[in-house]
Order: C-alpha cells, then sequence, then structure tokens
C-alpha cells in the first residue's frame, strides 16, 4: 500500500499537477472531478433505463397474463426477442445499425440510445417477473373482481396489480441493482460513465489500481443504497401473511 498514490485524484487533468482541495478550479478539472462526473452519468444512465424498464416491463408482464392471445404472443414475442440478445449487442445495435434504417434516429444522442438500450434489456426481465406475481395470486381475486362488476382493466388496477408488485419487489430490487452495474456497457459508444473514465484516467496516470478502487467503491456504493431503499420500501408494503410480513 506504500506504492499507492491517492493524490492522483488530486491533480489536474492537463498537466499533472496536484491541486489544493483536489477541485479544479477556473475551467481546470482534477481526476476527482472527472470521476464525480462519471458517476453522475452512470448514476442517470441507470436512473432513466430503470423507468423505462418499469413502464415497459410491467405492461409486457401484464399482456402475458390477459386473456386475450395476441396480447399474449405480443408480450411473449417482446420478452424472447430483448432478453435472448446479449445487452452489448443491443447497445451496437441501436447505435449502428437502428439509426441507419431508421433515420429520425441519427440526431439522436447516444445517451438517449443508450437508455432506450439498456431500458428493453432489462423490462424483458420485469415482465417475467411482473408475469409470475400476476400468476401467483389465487385466480379467485380475479374472478371476485369480475364478479363485483369491475371490467378486466379494473381488476388488474384494483385487485391484481397492488399485491402483485408487493409480491416481486424482491426481485425488482436485483435489477435496480443490476442495471447500475450493466450500464458500465455504455463506455462501448463513448458516455463518459465510470467504466470509460477508469480506462482513460488508468491510461494517463498509469494509477490502475487506484482509479478501479475508487470506481468499485463507487459501483458498490450505488447497488447498496438501492438495496437498502428497496428493502425499507419492501418492509413497508410486505403482503400481510407472507415470510416477514405483519
Amino acid at each position: 500500500m506504500g506504492n499507492w498514490d491517492w493524490q492522483v485524484f488530486c491533480k489536474n487533468t492537463l498537466d499533472g499537477e496536484v491541486v489544493s482541495g483536489c477541485f479544479g478550479k477556473d475551467g481546470d478539472i482534477t481526476y476527482l472531478d472527472w470521476l464525480l462526473s462519471a458517476w453522475g452519468w452512470t448514476l442517470s444512465v441507470a436512473a432513466l433505463a430503470l423507468i423505462v424498464a418499469l413502464a415497459i416491463g410491467s405492461l409486457m408482464g401484464i399482456l402475458r397474463t390477459t386473456p386475450d392471445k395476441r396480447l399474449v404472443l405480443l408480450g411473449n414475442v417482446w420478452t424472447e426477442l430483448f432478453r435472448n440478445i446479449p445487452l452489448l449487442v443491443q447497445i451496437f445495435l441501436w447505435y449502428h445499425v437502428i439509426p441507419a434504417i431508421l433515420t429520425p434516429l441519427r440526431d439522436v444522442p447516444s445517451f438517449v440510445l443508450v437508455v432506450l438500450a439498456l431500458g428493453f434489456f432489462t423490462s424483458a426481465r420485469i415482465a417475467e417477473q411482473v408475469k409470475a406475481g400476476i400468476q401467483s395470486l389465487p385466480r379467485g381475486q380475479s374472478y371476485a373482481g369480475l364478479a363485483m362488476g369491475l371490467t378486466l382493466p379494473q381488476t388488474y388496477r384494483f385487485v391484481l396489480l397492488p399485491m402483485a408488485f408487493r409480491i416481486v419487489i424482491p426481485p425488482l430490487t436485483s435489477e435496480s441493482m443490476n442495471i447500475i452495474k450493466n450500464s458500465s456497457v455504455a463506455f462501448a459508444v463513448s458516455i463518459a460513465e465510470m467504466t470509460m473514465f477508469a480506462m482513460q484516467a488508468q491510461e494517463e496516470t498509469s494509477r490502475g489500481i487506484e482509479i478501479y478502487l475508487a470506481v468499485t467503491g463507487l459501483y458498490f456504493v450505488s447497488a447498496f443504497a438501492v438495496n437498502r431503499v428497496m428493502m425499507f420500501v419492501e418492509n413497508r408494503v410486505r403482503v400481510p401473511g407472507t415470510y416477514g410480513g405483519k
């Protein structure tokens, strides 16, 4: 450890001089500034992709449990398509192939394309979890809602989904943590997130141990924070009668 140089984060990225206070001034940036900026990009990609994944994944999971075979087919096609193609390949498809086919996407920032790719990839996994949550409920609940005069959409909204989402919070916790880690593939299309920072900063400073340890620590802190928040939510909304419920 004596050979480690943690002052690398206080160095100016232009001339390598140590900056007092570790934060750059007058337009100059230190490696610490760069790292924190990269962390922000990582969290932004992950948060927006999670919103996309929850919205589309929930919809597809619901469609796969409806009586309409056409909607079931649509949900199944979506799920199988996006979960059976590697994420990195999907990133490249969105960045290189799809804009060549859909020309309006040529002007879309790569940040947006990465969010869509990661969101769609994760939505397939969430669709499977939402489907399992709905199917784990007794059929009597659906019949009871319909018998009370509710329409099928109302039965889903007021009877099935409130219970199903409470059941699937544990796997959603894992997906929320995974999406932070999976955001690292954004470096492949030059998004300035933490993995790209680590690669470039290590090349410039030759301090790979310090750089990669710091990045690893921030990934851990981010995922752990999500885990704690989701566990708090799970404890607050746990279904009575289940393990740990009241």
